[in-house]
């Protein structure tokens, strides 16, 4: 394994299975998280009704654009997953309060996107599951299906 190889391999693990973590919080209330009903009723405080059935989407977009993420299977999509949930996050929480963190910006939220569409941009790598698939290698397509999959996907989310 080159250290390329190895590289890619470790920041897919690590960032996907830290979102599928986040999306595990959201739908069952693991690893310290609120769980479906209370998830739910944050979802209707953002203006998202029913508020459990998009915190059923977007704790499923996390888990399994996570999980295909860390295993490198269909990664495309894996990405537009992860990269809807955050432009929703940036638009309804995140977004009126600037770029930095620590005043609740927006730069946590653009962070996951950059990551998730750069593996896309990157390819998978070898040692994934998606090494028998024409978008193995990356490119510009992958990343721009991924954006803009994840860019529908929450307009559509943020229009209804």
């Amino acid at each position: 394994m080159s250290a390329a190889e190895g590289g890619l391999l470790l920041i897919r693990l690590t960032f996907g299975l830290l979102l599928a973590g986040h999306g595990a919080q959201k739908l069952f209330g693991i690893f310290g998280g609120s769980g479906l009903t209370a998830t739910g009723r944050g979802f209707d405080a953002l203006g998202y009704h029913p508020g459990k059935v998009f915190a059923v989407i977007g704790g499923l977009s996390e888990l399994s654009g996570g999980l295909g993420l860390a295993v490198g299977l269909l990664t495309p999509l894996a990405a537009a997953a992860v990269i809807g949930v955050m432009i929703n996050a940036m638009v309804t929480v995140s977004g009126a309060n600037g770029l930095w963190i620590q005043n609740g910006g927006v730069e946590y939220n653009v962070s996951i996107c950059v990551v998730a569409l750069a593996l896309t941009a990157v390819g998978p790598g070898r040692f994934s599951l998606d090494r028998f698939f024409p978008w193995r290698s990356g490119g510009w397509f992958p990343a721009a299906v991924a954006l803009g999959v994840g860019g529908i996907g929450a307009a559509i989310a943020l229009s209804i």
